[in-house]
């Protein structure tokens, strides 16, 4: 089975998962997340290997590639490091509640790659410019940080949801305490931060390198600093300014919308960083 195949196969699996996640809180039972986790886990393990294909194959097509080098491969690593943020925080709190708001996300971001006419899916050999020993270490920085804004985001929604329904009212009694997800919103946002610090601080170094400048105010540099200032500004507020509650969930709400215009929407600007060219 190509790697490809597999990757269809692991969307549609995702999509299961999230209506079972779903039927969680609407039923108000445990028994269809418990299915959800082993199908999510399932997904896991299969698109790991379907990474795992394509790199062998691109080594075999002899083209020095490496994986996150094309639009497609960061979204189908985007969505696999969204599950394996979900899945270790599943393990670690024990609580499948944000599985309604994460994996979705990862669902829509592997249907994106197969069905938009926008994304190309073929194995191609790197441009020159892109053959650097820094290319893996920011590339990988950098989703890294966006999974977790990801997660953060779920949980945001969560929050926000059960605060506006009341702590316990109807399905909304399956979703943990606010405080609880107000813990986890501030906890994945600081991982996320200091990997997207780590994203810019290496491209940066990289840049200084390929132009002799460490800073070029590229669309997707500007806009990577003003996700990181929105984020930044969420943690200040929460520790110093002990700022919590809805405020708190709104802000990592905004600082998802700004991480997908930093990585979607500054595709189609005139960049160096662009996906389309």
């Amino acid at each position: 089975m190509s790697h490809t195949m597999i990757l269809s196969v692991v969307t549609f699996i995702y999509f299961i998962s999230f209506i079972l996640y779903l039927l969680r809180i609407i039923l108000r039972s445990e028994s269809p997340a418990k299915f959800a986790s082993l199908l999510t886990l399932l997904g896991f393990i299969m698109q790991t290997l379907a990474l795992v294909l394509r790199w062998r194959e691109s080594y075999l097509l002899i083209m020095e590639h490496m994986l996150l080098t094309n639009f497609y491969e960061s979204l189908i690593f985007f969505a696999w490091m969204i599950i394996l943020i979900y899945l270790l925080i599943e393990w670690l709190i024990g609580s499948r509640a944000s599985g309604v708001f994460t994996v979705p996300l990862a669902f829509l971001a592997m249907a994106y790659a197969s069905f938009s006419p926008d994304v190309n899916n073929r194995i191609e050999p790197l441009i020159p410019a892109l053959k650097s020993n820094w290319l893996t270490s920011h590339i990988f920085a950098c989703f890294t940080s966006y999974a977790a804004f990801a997660v953060t985001f779920g949980f945001a929604l969560l929050y926000l949801l059960k605060n506006k329904a009341g702590k316990n009212s109807g399905f909304t009694s399956m979703i943990p305490d606010l405080t609880i997800l107000e813990q986890l919103i501030c906890r994945t946002a600081i991982f996320g931060l200091i990997f997207l610090t780590m994203g810019i601080v290496i491209g940066s170094i990289w840049a200084h390198h390929a132009w002799d400048s460490y800073w070029n105010w590229d669309p997707k540099e500007t806009w990577a600093l003003v996700t990181w200032f929105i984020y930044a500004v969420m943690i200040y507020s929460r520790y110093v300014r002990k700022l919590s509650g809805k405020r708190l969930a709104v802000i990592a709400v905004i600082g998802f919308v700004s991480v997908l215009f930093t990585y979607l929407g500054i595709n189609y600007f005139p960049s160096l960083h662009s996906y389309f060219g």
